[in-house]
């Protein structure tokens, strides 16, 4: 696994990360032998940054990627989430950016983790009622008391991203980002995370799954699945993007490479690093060799003829979660 930097502020990641969230939510049944397996494997493959967040679960998936990281926690980048407030016994509250909040919630995940640090800290999605200097300023003091490496914040809008830099120096910014998701090129986020030199961590890079290929029903999910209520996974937005993944494919095929490693390997060559989620080992396998195709000025003429930006039919979430986006 090649190794690059994320952001200017001296982390390094490898190339591609694991987003861990499916291991315990939103997905589906869990299977914590196989995940705890996967983790090993992505370590052994040099992936080294895990993601996961407070709210997976709520709290399961720490613990899950403390459980795995006992006994080698250097080994690793933790990365997790604050802002979305959660009771001790896990009953959801709403967005919270208060420093009080990210003061408890972060001492709550450095327990969850089994860690005395937290080396990639985000802002989860932005408070509406808390100005963001009030929360980038509270997990600033993180940093100063050795709490935290290092500083992120998710599904920001550029105006937002410079003011939070202003507070304290970004390292990352996440926000979805896939054949299917160019949001960020449009908005003017990709604009203002170069002239800061913040680097875009890509969650959904295979836009929940669409781009592997390997969904061709919604019947492929199960009854607590998410992706149900997803209105791309819905209806005529179904057939419709099936029919780009269908030309996707075509293109991967042409190069001997699978869908999904295609478009990672797509968003690696945009300077972005990837965190494909996967509770399998097989398929973490499968993504991680996208790390060794090179995407030529060919492909990415022949990527944009089928899969322009805005190309994906239906909203990134339900109606109920589109108003924290680019907050």
């Amino acid at each position: 696994m090649r190794m690059r930097a994320l952001g200017s502020q001296g982390l390094t990641v490898g190339a591609e990360g694991l987003g861990c969230m499916g291991m315990s939510a939103f997905y589906g049944a869990t299977d914590e032998t196989e995940a705890l397996a996967t983790i090993d494997r992505a370590l052994e493959l040099g992936i080294t940054m895990l993601d996961t967040a407070e709210s997976y679960g709520p709290f399961l998936n720490e613990r899950l990627v403390g459980k795995a990281l006992a006994g080698r926690r250097d080994k690793a980048v933790v990365a997790t989430k604050t802002g979305i407030e959660f009771t001790d016994d896990g009953v959801r509250r709403g967005y919270n950016g208060t420093p009080e909040y990210i003061h408890r919630a972060a001492d709550r995940s450095l327990r969850h983790l089994g860690t005395d640090h937290i080396d990639l800290y985000y802002l989860h999605r932005v408070d509406p009622n808390v100005p963001i200097e009030e929360s980038v300023g509270a997990m600033a003091e993180l940093v100063t008391a050795g709490k935290v490496r290092y500083l992120g914040i998710s599904e920001a809008a550029a105006s937002t991203i410079r003011r939070a830099h202003g507070v304290h120096p970004l390292t990352a910014v996440q926000s979805e980002y896939s054949l299917f998701e160019r949001g960020v090129e449009g908005d003017g986020v990709r604009a203002v995370l170069e002239e800061l030199g913040i680097g875009l961590v890509a969650y959904s890079p295979l836009g929940r799954g669409f781009l592997s290929g390997a969904i061709t029903t919604p019947d492929d999910f199960a009854a607590d699945d998410f992706r149900r209520t997803d209105p791309r996974f819905q209806g005529e937005n179904f057939a419709r993007n099936l029919a780009v993944v269908d030309q996707v494919r075509r293109i991967a095929e042409e190069k001997s490479v699978t869908p999904s490693q295609l478009a990672l390997a797509w968003v690696l060559h945009q300077g972005a690093v990837p965190i494909p989620g996967t509770r399998r080992r097989e398929r973490l396998e499968e993504n991680a060799r996208a790390t060794a195709v090179t995407i030529t000025p060919e492909d990415i003429a022949a990527i944009e003829a089928v899969a322009p930006r805005g190309v994906a039919s239906g909203d990134r979430y339900a109606p109920e979660l589109m108003g924290s986006l680019n907050g």
